[in-house]
């Protein structure tokens, strides 16, 4: 079952460090840019995915084309992308043994999620990071 509870979700944001923002944005009006610049803020090493802006920097970041190119470990993978569009991604999560994927405000994709929870990784639908860290008060990470 996806993550719903106050207690779940600050668990998973305060066992988290390292966040690869999938749909990463060059462009400040986008929400995927605001989302990112509040996880730095908040001590996350936060790894931009985009292969459209590949190779380029987002908040002074190197922008990974995908998941795998990473070769750090990923704590949670923050996904910009509709629920139509999730399949590859949670693939490369599972390949890349990330412990949580993170689905945003009005993406729920059932599938995908019981997907990622039978390779053992938590799930979150329907939020925002950025959003439950204010909710809930939470300090920086360590």
């Amino acid at each position: 079952m996806p993550l719903t509870t106050d207690d779940e979700i600050r668990d998973l944001l305060q066992s988290a460090r390292t966040v690869a923002l999938v749909g990463a944005s060059d462009r400040p009006e986008r929400a995927s840019f605001g989302v990112m610049e509040t996880l730095l803020k908040h001590g996350y090493r936060v790894f931009p995915v985009n292969p459209t802006i590949a190779g380029g920097h987002v908040h002074g970041e190197f922008v990974y084309s995908n998941l795998l190119e990473i070769r750090e470990p990923i704590d949670l993978v923050d996904i910009f992308r509709r629920a139509d569009a999730l399949e590859p991604i949670i693939d490369d999560a599972i390949a890349a043994n990330a412990k949580a994927v993170w689905m945003q405000l009005g993406v729920i994709n059932e599938d995908v999620a019981a997907r990622a929870e039978a390779a053992g990784m938590k799930v979150v639908m329907n939020r925002c990071p950025r959003i439950e860290i204010g909710r809930l008060r939470l300090p920086p990470v360590a």
